[in-house]
C-alpha cells in the first residue's frame, strides 16, 4: 500500500482535513522565510491531536543539529525530513528516522532515442543511503516561493525503487525506501506511481487552494487516487 504524505501543513483545520482524508504522514516545514513555515508553539498543539498511526515530520534546512532535536521534542516529531546541503555525516547521531532529499535535474537527454543514464543523481542518492531511513526525491527548482513545480523525470525515479536492480541500497544491501515528490496533483498521482513505483508520494502545492491553506476537494482525491493506484 503507497504511503501518502500532505505537507506544508500551517493550522489545525487542514492537518485533520488531511488526517480524515488518509493521510499517513503530515508534514511541517520549519524553514523560516518560506510561505508554510511554522514554530513549535503552532506545530505541538496540531501534533498532539493527530491519532496513532499519523506521522508528524518536521522539514529542515541546513539547521544546526542542536536546533533540530530542540524542536523535535518540543513538538513531539517523530521523523525528521532534511531538504537542504546536509552531508551524508549530517544525518548521523539522530535518534529519529531520517529521511533525506534529493534534488533532480531536468529530464535526462536521449541518445539514438533513448533516455540517458544518468550517474550523477543515483551516486547522490548513494551517497545517503548509509544513513537515511528513506530518500525523497524532489525537484531541482526552488520552492519556497510556494509556487507549483514540474514533477521529476518519473523514470527517472524508478531506477532507485525496490523493484530495480539498481534500487537504493543502504548497508548489507538494505533496501532504502524512495518517496516521489515535486509536481504531484491529483490528476498526475495515479500515472506517477504507475511508473515510478514509490514506496511513498509526498504533496504539498498539488493540493492547494494558496500557499499554506489546502483544497479539501484536493486533498481527498489526491489521497484517493494515490491508495487506489497502489
Amino acid at each position: 500500500m503507497i504511503r501518502v504524505k500532505v505537507c506544508g501543513l500551517t493550522n489545525l483545520e487542514d492537518a485533520m482535513l488531511a488526517v480524515d482524508a488518509g493521510a499517513d504522514a503530515l508534514g511541517f516545514i520549519f524553514v523560516e522565510g518560506t510561505p508554510r513555515f511554522v514554530t513549535p508553539d503552532l506545530v505541538a498543539p496540531i501534533v498532539r491531536r493527530l491519532p496513532p498511526f499519523v506521522t508528524p515530520v518536521g522539514v529542515f534546512w541546513d539547521h544546526p543539529a542542536s536546533h533540530v532535536k530542540l524542536v523535535a521534542e518540543q513538538c513531539g516529531l517523530r521523523v525528521l525530513q532534511f531538504h537542504g546541503d546536509e552531508k551524508p555525516e549530517d544525518l548521523a547521531g539522530y535518534e529519529l528516522p531520517v529521511i533525506k532529499t534529493v534534488k533532480l535535474g531536468p529530464p535526462p537527454p536521449e541518445i539514438e532515442g533513448m533516455p540517458a543514464y544518468q550517474i550523477e543523481p543515483r551516486m547522490r542518492v548513494l551517497r545517503y543511503c548509509e544513513h537515511a531511513a528513506a530518500i525523497l526525491l524532489d525537484s531541482a527548482s526552488r520552492w519556497s516561493e510556494g509556487e507549483p513545480r514540474q514533477p521529476v523525470e518519473w523514470q527517472l525515479a524508478a531506477q532507485y525503487g525496490e523493484r530495480s536492480p539498481r534500487g537504493a541500497r543502504g548497508p548489507g544491501g538494505r533496501h532504502v525506501p524512495i518517496i516521489l515528490s515535486a509536481g504531484l496533483t491529483p490528476d498526475n498521482v495515479a500515472r506517477a506511481i504507475a511508473i515510478a513505483r514509490p514506496y511513498g508520494v509526498d504533496v504539498n502545492s498539488g493540493v492547494e487552494a494558496r500557499p499554506g491553506k489546502k483544497d479539501p476537494d484536493k486533498v481527498w482525491r489526491f489521497v484517493t487516487e494515490a491508495k487506489r493506484a497502489a
